[in-house]
């Protein structure tokens, strides 16, 4: 047999699915203005960024991960300030944890698979994950303003009782961030159907308030409520750790799943010289948010947009004539921006932009206002 031929029949065992799939594709970025995926533009002062680097200098890369992780789960609960009663599961980065929330929940009943649910546009995640994870899924579209249809959402549980539904909070690609009059119906009618809420925070360092709140203030309403975040978007995108917040009853049972050694010392410790940093951080975060108006304002005037919608993260989702051309033309002025068109019909001609510093936001809206 050939080599090309055994290839063949060996690439066959691989499931036809995951073949007819493309792999996630990541823009080459040198020299470029890389504003196309809500990463912190702060590095640490170089003071700082000497102590981790003699930090981590000095751990014994030899061992395994041990009871640092432990104080890291602590420290991450005392952050964000988790009820009583909860524990903490550790991702490489919340893509990780979404891949286990699926893994976890993927079991087959007398009504077929399970199911997850999400409204949609969404995070690309969820489907993803239940596709690869042998789960349904059911996306329930936004309003034409990215509103959440609570009747929708509530009609779509009774059917189709998800094992998981996801809320992301604010939502990406829209930047949302949904009443909490409107979040805890659809957390209520997920209670019904004895199924679990995913509040998912990547965001939370930008938004005007977290859910955590209502979790401590009514957990009888929310005692099926699970919190994720992650690092990325507080500063350490390259770190890649996420966490999940929730009962200890169904966090543990959750932790069953996760691999063993699933957070290197290098990312643990990382995470726990940078919650030790954590008034940087926010100042950091501030910073930001303090941009994004203006930001939003200046791009409110540029002939050529059509919409700008508002915004509780670091990025903001607005529509114009073409934005394929527009993006295209972006980059040949040295500026990345993620064109979202293809991820759902809602939001055809739609550009997503990171909010960054003044002058990396003037810089993105120039190019911007020449590509139009």
């Amino acid at each position: 047999m050939s080599a090309a031929s055994s290839q063949a029949q060996a690439l066959q065992r691989i499931r036809a699915d995951v073949r007819a799939m493309s792999a996630y594709h990541i823009q080459p970025s040198q020299g470029l203005l890389k504003m196309d995926t809500m990463e912190n533009p702060f590095r640490l002062p170089d003071d700082l960024q000497k102590a981790l680097g003699e930090r981590l200098g000095a751990l014994e890369i030899n061992r395994y991960p041990g009871e640092r992780l432990e104080v890291l789960k602590q420290m991450l609960k005392d952050y964000a300030g988790a009820p009583a009663g909860s524990a903490v599961l550790l991702g490489n980065g919340s893509d990780e944890i979404i891949t286990l929330l699926a893994l976890a929940t993927a079991q087959p009943s007398a009504a077929g698979r399970a199911t997850m649910l999400a409204p949609m546009p969404g995070f690309v995640m969820y489907p993803l994950s239940a596709q690869l994870q042998g789960l349904d899924f059911v996306g329930v579209p936004l309003t034409a303003d990215f509103d959440l249809d609570v009747p929708a959402m509530q009609a779509a549980i009774a059917e189709h009782k998800p094992a998981i539904t996801y809320i992301a909070y604010p939502n990406n690609p829209t930047a949302t961030l949904w009443p909490e009059d409107q979040v805890q119906a659809v957390i209520d009618a997920v209670a019904q159907i004895g199924g679990l809420v995913v509040m998912d925070e990547a965001y939370q360092p930008f938004a005007s308030r977290s859910w955590i709140s209502q979790m401590r203030a009514h957990p009888e309403r929310n005692a099926h409520v699970l919190l994720m975040r992650t690092l990325s978007k507080f500063g350490l995108a390259g770190a890649r750790l996420g966490y999940l917040i929730g009962p200890a009853a169904i966090v543990n049972e959750l932790d069953k799943v996760r691999p063993p050694y699933n957070i290197s010392v290098l990312n643990c410790e990382t995470a726990i010289f940078a919650l030790e940093q954590a008034d940087l951080y926010a100042a950091q975060a501030q910073a930001i948010r303090a941009e994004r108006q203006p930001l939003i304002d200046a791009l409110r005037a540029l002939d050529g947009v059509e919409k700008v919608w508002p915004s509780e993260a670091n990025m903001v989702l607005l529509r114009v004539r073409d934005a394929g051309a527009a993006q295209a033309a972006m980059k040949q002025r040295g500026v990345l921006v993620k064109n979202v068109s293809a991820m759902h019909p809602l939001l055809a001609n739609c550009l997503r932009l990171t909010v960054g510093t003044r002058e990396e936001n003037a810089q993105m809206l120039a190019a911007l206002k020449e590509s139009l």
